[in-house]
């Protein structure tokens, strides 16, 4: 557990299980949202986390296409900014990783 200093101002609540739902609602009729794992994620100037979610198409499903769609949706998360979305292949299917930084 991670405990954050009681003079510093409370940090935005985190956005994994709200990416979620929103990517559950893009994806293509027949696809399988897995698992997903969340891990911290910081930087010099920003702290935010990457978002893992492991993912089965159905065949003849455009990569590009899917890729292309995440990229342009305007993810709305309060207090959080989704600064970049990618989409790999993996055995088995693809991953979509999804960063996330507090506004």
């Amino acid at each position: 557990m991670i405990r954050w200093s009681p003079t510093a101002p409370a940090r935005a609540a985190c956005p994994h299980r709200r990416i979620a739902r929103l990517l559950t609602r893009l994806l293509p009729p027949g696809a399988q949202l897995g698992a997903s794992t969340m891990r911290p994620w910081a930087s010099a100037n920003f702290v935010g986390a990457r978002h893992l979610f492991p993912l089965t198409l159905p065949a003849g499903t455009a990569l590009t296409d899917l890729s292309a769609q995440l990229a342009a949706f305007d993810w709305r998360l309060a207090g959080h900014i989704v600064a970049d979305v990618a989409v790999e292949p993996q055995p088995g299917g693809l991953r979509v990783e999804i960063l996330s930084v507090e506004d």
